[in-house]
C-alpha cells in the first residue's frame, strides 16, 4: 500500500469515527503513525482532533511490538516542536499528551517535559502552542500531578490571554485538574463571550468561555 493510499484511508476511518479500526491498521502498517501526523494539518478540524485521539490509541495498540518505534514517534514530536524543526507543529503538545495518557509506562520520560511545555516552549512559539499545552496538562494531571502547583501560575495567566480559544483551555484545564475556586473567583469569565471550541466524545463542540465556565461551575456544585 503506497504512503499516499494509506493517508486516504486513514483521513476515510476518521471522517467516518471509526478509530478502533485506525489502530489495527497501524498495528500492520506502522507507518500509519507517522501519516497521523500530517493529518493534524487537514483543513477539517474534526479530522484533526481525531488524529490527535487515534494517534494515541495507535501508539497503545502498537507498543507491545514495536516499542522502540513508539519511542522514537515521540522524539519526532517533540523535534517538531522545537525551533530547529521550525516550531510549525502546532498539535504536538497534544499528540504527545495523548500518547503519554495512554503509554504512561513506556513513556514516562516524556511525562515530565510534556506536562511543562507551557514553562519551557519559547514564548514567540507560545502564542501558538499555549492551547494545546494547557490541554496536555488537564490530559496529564494524574500522572504529574506534583509538579502542578509550579504550573497553576501560568495557567490562570492564560486566562487573561487575547486569544480566546488559549482562555477557553486555561477554564478547561483548571476544571479538569480541580482548580475551580480560581475560576469562581472571576466574575469576568462568566460574562466572557470569545468563542472556544472543545473536543469531545470524537465531536467538536462550539461554545464560549462564559459557558464553559458556567458548565465547569455548575458540575462542580452538583458533585459536592
Amino acid at each position: 500500500m503506497a504512503d499516499a493510499t494509506l493517508k486516504e484511508r486513514l483521513r476515510n476511518f476518521l471522517e467516518a469515527g471509526r478509530l478502533e479500526e485506525i489502530a489495527d491498521l497501524v498495528k500492520v502498517r506502522k507507518r500509519g503513525l507517522g501519516s497521523l501526523i500530517a493529518l493534524t494539518f487537514d483543513a477539517d478540524p474534526l479530522v484533526v482532533w481525531r488524529a490527535i485521539e487515534a494517534m494515541g490509541m495507535s501508539a497503545e495498540s502498537l507498543a507491545p511490538s514495536h516499542p522502540d518505534y513508539v519511542k522514537e514517534h515521540m522524539r519526532r514530536l517533540y523535534w517538531l516542536i522545537t525551533e530547529e524543526s521550525g516550531a510549525v507543529f502546532w498539535r504536538a503538545p497534544e499528540c504527545m499528551a495523548e500518547c503519554c495518557a495512554r503509554l504512561p509506562d513506556l513513556l514516562k520520560s516524556h511525562i515530565p517535559i510534556t506536562f511543562h511545555l507551557l514553562e519551557t516552549l519559547e514564548e514567540e512559539d507560545l502564542e501558538h502552542f499555549r492551547p494545546g499545552a494547557l490541554w496536555a496538562i488537564a490530559r496529564l494531571v494524574e500522572l504529574a500531578r506534583q509538579d502542578l502547583p509550579a504550573l497553576l501560575p501560568l495557567v490562570e495567566d492564560a486566562l487573561g490571554c487575547s486569544d480566546p480559544q488559549a482562555r477557553g483551555m486555561a477554564v478547561w484545564c483548571l476544571g479538569r485538574v480541580g482548580e475551580v475556586e480560581t475560576l469562581a473567583r472571576r466574575e469576568d469569565l462568566r460574562a466572557d463571550t470569545g468563542p472556544v471550541r472543545l473536543y469531545r466524545n470524537r465531536r467538536l463542540e462550539d461554545t464560549t468561555v462564559g459557558r464553559l465556565t458556567g458548565e465547569i461551575l455548575e458540575e462542580t456544585a452538583q458533585r459536592v
